[in-house]
């Protein structure tokens, strides 16, 4: 029997779309002859395949199986079948998407956005925020690389963990939380912003009104559980669902709020705002580049996440 290996492109198509004319829709073809492929596909492997249940089609026991070795032959035949070249970033034309918290993106844009018009002016950059809940969006190719805390739990996805960013407090110049001592410093130079240790009380700081940062809108964090086995608890007086905003509270109130180290810095730059070292031991946060791996051998997703992972770690410019 004559098998038609394209088969196997519109199969891996179908199960990731679990639609025939989404399938027909990313693999640029159109519904009927999606259709055809689809009928050559369960004479075939003498299954369904897909079936209709309601106004959606489900993948059968079979279908589902097979879904992952389906995927895997369909990404080696691509690096079988693509010529290996020397990429040259300062020729290079194309899109890349990149997900991350709004916190980190406002950290990392700038820098890579200039590092990237430099080397590469063909090359443009996509940002998005994180989404909610579990993502397949690494897999469906619609997000090339994903920056966020986590290794990922799925075998097709890679990882490297690139830094650890401390967590520090942040609150306004002038917040009684700071004592007398910061307006004493008032016109210290913003390297000189970090209070002490010893200068901020532990039940000073957990009676101060809190901000915390949650995109579910939830009101408690890490932080209550290491003040709970303290003994302790806090007063958390909003929640917000992105950094920035949670900044803005701090500015025109006394609420403080805890957000990663690089984050804290920029905003004391500004002059307006106070880091410094909250009173309880708090893990650092790990930065994660996760991608798919059908990514892991292409030349210029390669040179990205060197561009990313040299932005993150602050070395110098590839």
């Amino acid at each position: 029997m004559q098998l038609d290996l394209n088969l196997l492109t519109a199969l891996d198509a179908l199960l990731e779309e679990q639609s025939v004319t989404g399938a027909a829709d990313r693999l640029h073809l159109s519904a009927p002859a999606m259709s055809r492929a689809l009928g050559r596909i369960r004479q075939a492997t003498g299954d369904e395949i897909l079936v209709r249940a309601g106004r959606v089609m489900r993948p059968t026991p079979r279908a589902l199986a097979m879904h992952a070795e389906v995927r895997s032959l369909v990404l080696r035949s691509r690096e079988v079948l693509t010529p290996e070249t020397t990429l040259d970033v300062g020729t290079l034309h194309r899109t890349f998407t990149i997900r991350a918290h709004d916190a980190l993106v406002s950290v990392l844009a700038p820098q890579l956005v200039e590092r990237t018009r430099l080397v590469a002016p063909g090359v443009a950059l996509r940002f998005l925020g994180e989404a909610n809940g579990d993502d397949t969006d690494l897999r469906r190719g619609l997000v090339d690389l994903e920056i966020g805390s986590a290794a990922p739990a799925v075998a097709e996805i890679d990882h490297d963990q690139v830094a650890t960013d401390p967590l520090v407090g942040l609150a306004r110049r002038g917040n009684p939380l700071l004592g007398d001592g910061d307006d004493a410093d008032a016109d210290a130079d913003a390297d000189e912003d970090a209070v002490d240790l010893a200068t901020v009380d532990l039940a000073a700081w957990a009676a101060a009104p809190h901000v915390v940062v949650s995109r579910r809108g939830r009101f408690g964090d890490r932080i209550d559980e290491v003040l709970a086995a303290a003994g302790r608890s806090r007063s958390v007086i909003a929640s917000v669902a992105s950094t920035s905003a949670a900044i803005e509270v701090v500015r025109a109130t006394d609420a403080v709020v805890v957000v990663p180290g690089s984050i804290a810095s920029r905003a004391a730059a500004a002059g307006d705002t106070v880091a410094f070292t909250p009173p309880v031991e708090l893990p650092a946060v790990s930065v994660v580049l996760t991608w798919h791996r059908r990514s892991t051998s292409d030349p210029a997703h390669e040179w990205l996440r060197g561009l990313v992972r040299q932005s993150l770690t602050g070395q110098g410019a590839p």
